[in-house]
């Protein structure tokens, strides 16, 4: 194959990204999207002639700006690294992009696990997917056939749960998948004839595949139910079916602020509901919960935190997002009362600032600090909101935010998990991942309440990482 002169390609990448319409910015979001890994800063360096870049990158890029030239239909398209004689690629990391972009275009979901291994085989790697379920208990292939994993106990699982990479010796590549940083299952990856799947060149190409493919598991999700419906274990109840659809990704992060979270019961869940915004300057946390799971339950949470993102997007403060939660659910007097915490996190101080706290829980290095925050209150516009509640964080604490059912299930005995239990959990967990340390612990409720949620169970952890 004939390559074009690294220097050539650079001169006609930048002179058609100048007639493309895009912004610099624009520009990288789309290369980053395909899998790319250098900054904006890097990028912008690389148009200019400042610094070089991996033929893969070039070509990453190249790919992004043609899709917008195809958008607008008349410049000349950006050169890819091979001559145009070569054409479409015939081999190697380029082709596996073009096979993967080209086959999910229009591919629907459930297609998805073929178009993978098409891409694997430009790479000459077998690839299996493995998504896991609502419950995050078991690995779920999509290959016909094969067995599913179950996460606390096999090789799969341990590299899911750590969000990590690990090479198993029969030479089998097993690897996360992720969209962002949120959890989607694991790719188990074998390498063909005497390929070293110690490689570090075949590692990065195994990572970029990874996250671009996490990020078409999760669109093609969006408008279709073949990869859902093998993600679900069983009949999801319309008030879960509602409540899932207005949740926000279980996983969230920045550079300052990690975001782990974990409901159950996942398929019958009704009276329990989360939400964060997350911005340069501060996290912005939530947690409803309607008490007992019953009739209009799903209905009173959809419409509290319908009430509070409308009062964030204003810019409205703790106390007036809780006296907008209120007026709204004082206009309709026929569903149950809600309780919940609303937090906000500066994330250049670290002062947390809480209204309703539900008593919260902060770890600091291997102990919770003393109880903050009351009962769970009800919003209700009685006596207006109530006080605001500060605490000082330090780097690395971890801030919980648990509904009461965490507290409140008991065992055959009649004894509840309680606040004590919480808080050794969250010892024993606390170097873990934020989603990890979130779904450990609603699994050791499930344990601790004979396999059954008789109430929702709804955790959120986040971590404060200051730069």
């Amino acid at each position: 194959m004939r390559f074009l002169p690294e220097e050539e390609q650079r001169r006609l990448i930048a002179a058609t990204f100048a007639r493309s319409d895009l912004t610099l910015e624009e520009l990288w979001m789309r290369y980053f999207a395909l899998g790319g890994s250098m900054s904006l800063l890097d990028l912008d360096a690389y148009l200019n002639g400042l610094v070089p870049l991996p033929r893969v990158d070039r070509d990453m890029l190249a790919h992004a700006v043609n899709e917008r030239l195809d958008e607008v239909s008349g410049p000349a398209r950006a050169p890819y690294s091979h001559s145009t004689a070569d054409a479409k690629p015939l081999h190697g990391p380029l082709k596996a992009l073009v096979d993967l972009l080209e086959g999910a275009h229009r591919a629907p979901p459930e297609r998805l696990p073929a178009v993978v291994a098409e891409a694997g085989r430009a790479l000459d790697l077998t690839i299996g997917v493995y998504l896991a379920d609502y419950d995050q208990c078991t690995l779920v292939p999509l290959r016909p056939g094969a067995a599913e994993l179950d996460i606390d106990s096999t090789v799969a699982g341990d590299v899911f749960r750590r969000a990590g990479t690990t090479l198993t010796r029969d030479g089998t590549l097993w690897t996360v998948l992720l969209d962002g940083v949120e959890r989607l299952g694991v790719l188990e990856i074998v390498p063909a004839g005497d390929a070293d799947p110690d490689d570090p060149a075949l590692r990065e190409q195994c990572r970029w595949l990874a996250t671009l493919l996490g990020h078409l598991v999760t669109i093609t999700t969006q408008y279709g139910d073949g990869l859902d419906c093998r993600r679900r274990q069983r009949h999801r109840g319309s008030p879960a079916e509602l409540l899932w659809q207005n949740l926000p990704p279980m996983t969230a992060a920045t550079e300052s602020v990690v975001v782990g979270v974990s409901v159950q019961p996942a398929y019958e869940l009704c009276s329990t509901a989360f939400d964060y915004a997350l911005s340069e300057h501060r996290a912005q946390l939530a947690m409803f919960d309607a008490g007992v799971r019953g009739r209009g339950a799903t209905t009173a949470v959809v419409t509290a935190l319908a009430a509070y993102r409308a009062a964030r997007h204003d810019g409205a403060s703790l106390a007036g997002q809780f006296t907008a939660v209120a007026a709204e659910l004082a206009g309709r007097p026929d569903t149950p009362a809600v309780g919940g915490v609303l937090a906000e996190l500066d994330l250049a101080t670290g002062l947390l600032r809480l209204v309703g706290a539900g008593q919260p829980l902060v770890f600091r290095g291997c102990e919770v600090l003393p109880a903050i925050g009351g009962a769970l209150p009800r919003f209700t516009p009685d006596g207006g909101p109530p006080p605001v509640t500060e605490v000082r964080l330090e780097p690395g604490d971890l801030l919980a935010l648990c509904s009461p059912g965490v507290a409140e299930t008991a065992d055959g005995a009649g004894s509840p998990f309680g606040r004590a239990r919480i808080a050794e959990q969250l010892g024993r967990d606390a170097g873990e991942l934020s989603p990890e340390i979130a779904r450990r612990l609603t699994r050791a409720v499930l344990t601790h309440g004979g396999g059954e949620f008789r109430q929702d169970a709804g955790v959120l952890i986040a971590r404060w990482v200051p730069r």
